[in-house]
């Protein structure tokens, strides 16, 4: 027998699987993993298939195509006047994932120290933990989940090498306002601290709220890797196709992993999305359409007995339970499951403890019919 030491002894299957294949199982509504269960745009799938026949079926170059860059660029200008090199300092990726996978593994070396912000996003701590890093984790909680950056500050030491953030936020639906940006500055001021900052949900952006792009403050952008994804932002997850800026001396070090880890991604899509962003509304009208499914769905859940939490972007609404159960999150996600039909994240999963503040994560990226079924298996509970 192979003596094997695992660089991620704890880690099992993802909470996202475990409850995706739950739901296939039970034939239960999933509103678990974030993905939309409606069509993608037929004009989209048709350049793709345009893009197909004319030959574009072979490898791209290793950092992407350099017109789809050069519109990543146009489009980041536009939006937060901030300049990216499409040459030097945009590579398109396997999915926002494989961005934040490439750029952790660019950054932490051995007992390097990242500070993360959870509940979080699954991928962070594993990756950071995978290439030797030491996680320091801030727990913000329900129902506003708000950060305390002097608490933050007690966390930054002369090892620390990265700070994680993600907005708008992902399970929680928080964005991070002015005042957050600005202790941000003021604590990695004059230091060595990289930041990868989590933008896949960008344009889902609720109530009139702007998103602040850690691109568009110089004293940040200098130090920052921006992820995004195209899969978000076009409904289409499964064509895994993402993007990352950063300045030119980060972008060097993240192209060097990129190469030997993917190096290239699905070239005819890359054409398709480059001629589908010359119509800025495909991604500036997310915002009032990803609204409308939340107050839909919110206005449906106000008839069970789930308590919501704040959501100001993305496509997850997040509920407390405490007035129904004294189960555990995990727990009560798998009876939803098994007795109601409906599958949910615990968000006991996003926490490094596996805190549990007695709240679930539901995805309204669904069809209205979907979203009124579930609801009401939900106002059962």
């Amino acid at each position: 027998m192979i003596n094997l030491s695992s660089k991620l002894p704890k880690i099992s299957n993802s909470i996202f699987s475990v409850m995706s294949a739950l739901a296939d199982e039970y034939q239960a509504i999933n509103l678990s993993q974030g993905f939309p269960n409606f069509a993608v745009d037929a004009a989209l799938i048709e350049l793709v298939n345009a893009e197909m026949k004319n030959g574009n079926n072979q490898y791209a170059p290793m950092p992407g195509i350099f017109s789809l860059r050069k519109s990543l660029s146009t489009k980041i200008s536009n939006l937060h006047q901030a300049y990216y090199s499409p040459d030097t300092e945009i590579t398109i990726t396997a999915g926002g994932t494989q961005a934040i996978f490439t750029a952790i593994a660019a950054i932490i070396q051995p007992n390097d120290e990242a500070v993360i912000f959870e509940p979080a996003y699954d991928c962070y701590a594993p990756t950071i933990k995978a290439f030797g890093g030491l996680v320091k984790s801030y727990e913000m909680q329900p129902p506003f989940y708000d950060i305390d950056w002097d608490m933050i500050k007690k966390l930054i030491t002369v090892n620390t090498k990265l700070i994680v953030i993600n907005s708008p936020h992902n399970p929680t639906g928080k964005i991070l306002k002015q005042e957050d940006i600005d202790q941000l500055i003021k604590i990695t001021k004059n230091t060595d601290i990289v930041i990868i900052s989590d933008e896949v949900y960008e344009h889902i952006i609720f109530d009139n709220e702007k998103h602040l792009s850690l691109a568009q403050f110089p004293e940040l952008k200098e130090r920052t890797f921006i992820t995004a994804s195209f899969g978000k932002l076009f409904h289409a997850t499964g064509w895994k196709v993402g993007y990352c800026a950063a300045p030119e001396f980060l972008m060097t070090e993240f192209r060097k992993i990129h190469q030997f880890q993917i190096f290239s991604v699905n070239t005819p899509i890359q054409f398709a999305f480059n001629e589908y962003l010359k119509n800025p509304e495909t991604y500036l009208e997310l915002a009032a359409f990803y609204q409308k499914k939340r107050d839909f769905f919110a206005s449906l859940l106000k008839q069970t007995r789930f308590t919501l939490l704040p959501c100001k972007g993305s496509y997850f609404q997040n509920v407390s339970y405490e007035n129904i159960s004294d189960e555990k999150d995990v727990e009560l996600a798998m009876r939803l499951v098994k007795e109601h039909k409906v599958a949910s994240i615990p968000n006991s999963s996003f926490y490094t403890k596996n805190s549990d503040y007695k709240t679930l994560r539901f995805c309204f990226a669904k069809e209205e019919e979907t979203l009124e079924k579930a609801a009401s298996f939900l106002s059962k509970v």
